[in-house]
């Protein structure tokens, strides 16, 4: 006689999607920072029972940490795109100062950015680290759409592309900091639009001593 196997009873499946638990932890961290948030908070926030929110995720530092790659990525290809869908330099960098007020005023979110407003504020070198490489990864995007511009002629060939792009990665946190202060969309949108100005040449000026 063949003695079989018991049958393996499945585990139980999870009553939660991660990649929403995770969303939902961005909106906490965005609307109450990283020292104001206990995991009580993020227990209700993220509608995850305690034992699963730890065995899961971890701790509140291991759930910052990806609520904060998860935030980046995703708002990293956003800005990407604004970037170089366009097909000029004005319209891409129209489009990237836009995208910043866009996302630092979305609906059902504290105004701000995790990245910008509250990273810079925890004292964690992992999140010190994260916060600068991302800074730079944009900053260098920036750079090289200026570097297309030169390229095809667009821009003057003396154009200032990384001085620019630290520029322009400059005034968007200037515009996401005061979403986070209140101050409203239409006028950031319209001041994002302005600040192009500050950035480009006059339109026509393509020589090399434009």
């Amino acid at each position: 006689m063949t003695v079989q196997n018991p049958r393996r009873v499945p585990g139980r499946p999870r009553s939660f999607d991660e990649r929403q638990a995770l969303e939902k932890a961005i909106r906490v961290f965005r609307s109450q920072g990283y020292d104001g948030v206990t995991i009580d908070d993020l227990v209700v926030g993220m509608g995850v029972g305690r034992p699963s929110l730890y065995s899961v995720f971890g701790d509140k530092r291991a759930i910052f940490l990806r609520a904060l790659r998860a935030y980046g990525e995703e708002k990293g290809a956003l800005a990407a795109k604004a970037l170089f869908a366009p097909e000029t330099v004005r319209d891409s960098l129209s489009g990237f100062l836009k995208h910043a007020v866009e996302s630092a005023t979305e609906e059902g979110s504290a105004p701000g950015c995790l990245i910008v407003c509250v990273a810079p504020l925890v004292d964690d070198a992992d999140v010190r680290q994260f916060a600068q490489d991302a800074a730079a990864a944009a900053t260098a995007q920036v750079e090289r759409r200026f570097r297309d511009g030169i390229r095809e002629g667009e821009l003057p060939d003396n154009f200032p592309a990384a001085a620019r792009a630290i520029q322009v990665m400059d005034l968007g946190r200037g515009l996401t900091m005061r979403a986070q202060m209140g101050a409203p969309r239409k006028m950031l949108l319209r001041d994002a639009e302005d600040a192009v100005d500050l950035v480009l040449p006059p339109t026509g000026s393509t020589t090399a001593g434009g």
